[in-house]
């Protein structure tokens, strides 16, 4: 059974799912938490289990947190998706990369397309910090569908993008 628990975020209301391993989705949006709802038919609203996880979004939606450190329960999902998700958490907070640069990072330099299929795919944003990821000219391409307002209001929070 799936548990979920939401807070208000300056992204608007932002919900995270927990399975017995950690967190496993986590919706930004009002569609993305539509299509969570049809993947998990058995979800409870469970703030007590989803705390930790909460917390801290809530930290770094308030600037006091720059990694997380809650257990992951990422998808029974292709390798390569899991090394391009690998390599998201490796970029540090306030930074960025482009595409090409994951991809070279995960020893693949020609997949760019293929990182950002992986990219869109990526269950849990802001965890896994796909929004860090930009393209080659540094424009700000792709996120979480087209968007992009939510990328570049997180790397304006992190002082990656200037106001």
């Amino acid at each position: 059974m799936a548990v979920y628990d939401e807070l208000e975020t300056p992204l608007g209301t932002l919900r995270v799912v927990m399975d017995s391993v950690g967190v496993s989705r986590v919706a930004l949006t009002e569609e993305d938490w539509g299509e969570i709802q049809q993947e998990f038919h058995d979800l409870v609203r469970d703030p007590e289990s989803c705390r930790d996880a909460v917390r801290q979004l809530e930290e770094y939606f308030s600037g006091r947190r720059r990694a997380f450190d809650v257990a992951l329960s990422l998808p029974e999902d292709s390798s390569f998706r899991r090394r391009v998700w690998a390599a998201l958490r490796e970029i540090p907070y306030g930074q960025v990369r482009s595409y090409g640069e994951i991809a070279a990072a995960i020893g693949n330099p020609r997949a760019v397309r293929a990182v950002g299929q992986a990219n869109r795919a990526n269950p849990l944003p802001i965890f896994i910090p796909c929004h860090r990821v930009v393209g080659k000219k540094g424009d700000l391409v792709g996120y979480a569908g087209s968007r992009t307002d939510l990328k570049a209001h997180l790397l304006r929070l992190e002082g990656a993008l200037a106001e």
